[in-house]
């Protein structure tokens, strides 16, 4: 069954519609009269990217409306959400910056879902042919040889963060914190990898399967990192009409079956 409408459109109100336009053309890097014209914003998760843009397109074809999204780490964006960029839709790796923006009352909690599950794991260039059972003390620091270990800055992304866990947990991390290649999101460290640049990295298992030039080397058990849910709401700010039917079909058996299609659990 076809995604349909579950709020009426209407004509938003034009108050600091010209200070929206700027934010917008800062922050998606378009000129005013683009970003005004493709005004349902959209903040999300960089690890999101294909399965969300595939989303979009679908929303986009049957609604006949347009979305544009911004992609980062969830720690940038829900900054961004916090010193005024005017997003409609944040949708966050993890819970914790989710959490942030409530405690701010940034986000409408009414509208705040559980939208999506995902998987750590380890990959190295795909022509590297080894494979590595991932358990307690598993040799890691020999396995970077001289290389250096790309993640996400475990400091503040959610995948560093859900990969600083399951190494504190197998009791690797001493060895290695010194060791990190951070990146400032999770598709960051996928490219490091990616490029042969660092010779192993610890990615969502979506990234993993969305790179030909990487292979995934090793799974983390689930008992050695908190659950990886991707939580979505509509901004407090967001007045459009339209947010919250993207959201619908985000949540709907059409848009978690795209999600599926990029190794997502729903």
């Amino acid at each position: 069954m076809p995604f349909k409408r579950i709020f009426p459109a209407h004509r938003r109100q034009s108050t600091n519609l010209f200070v929206r336009c700027a934010f917008l053309a800062l922050f998606l890097g378009v000129a005013p009269v683009a970003a005004c014209a493709q005004d349902l914003i959209v903040f999300a998760a960089a690890s999101l990217k294909d399965a969300l843009d595939q989303n979009v397109v679908s929303f986009e074809r049957d609604t006949g409306n347009k979305a544009a999204v911004s992609y980062a780490a969830s720690s940038a964006l829900a900054k961004q959400i916090e010193n005024g960029a005017p997003a409609d839709l944040f949708i966050s790796a993890d819970t914790d910056w989710m959490d942030y923006l409530a405690e701010r009352k940034l986000i409408n909690s009414v509208t705040r879902v559980n939208l999506l599950k995902n998987q750590l794991v380890l990959i190295a260039p795909a022509k590297n042919t080894i494979q590595v059972k991932i358990a307690t003390n598993f040799p890691l620091a020999e396995l970077l040889g001289g290389g250096r270990l790309a993640m996400a800055d475990p400091r503040y992304v959610p995948a560093g963060k859900y990969g600083r866990a399951a190494l504190q947990t197998l009791g690797v991390w001493d060895s290695v914190k010194n060791r990190i290649a951070p990146a400032e999101n999770v598709r960051a460290a996928l490219a490091l990898v990616s490029r042969g640049e660092a010779p192993l990295g610890i990615v969502y298992r979506t990234d993993a399967l969305a790179d030909a030039r990487v292979r995934i080397v090793g799974e983390f058990p689930p008992n050695t990192y908190p659950p990886i849910i991707y939580q979505a709401a509509l901004t407090a700010r967001s007045v459009h009409p339209e947010a919250a039917n993207l959201l619908a079909f985000l949540s709907s058996a059409e848009g978690r079956a795209i999600f599926r299609k990029y190794g997502f659990q729903n």
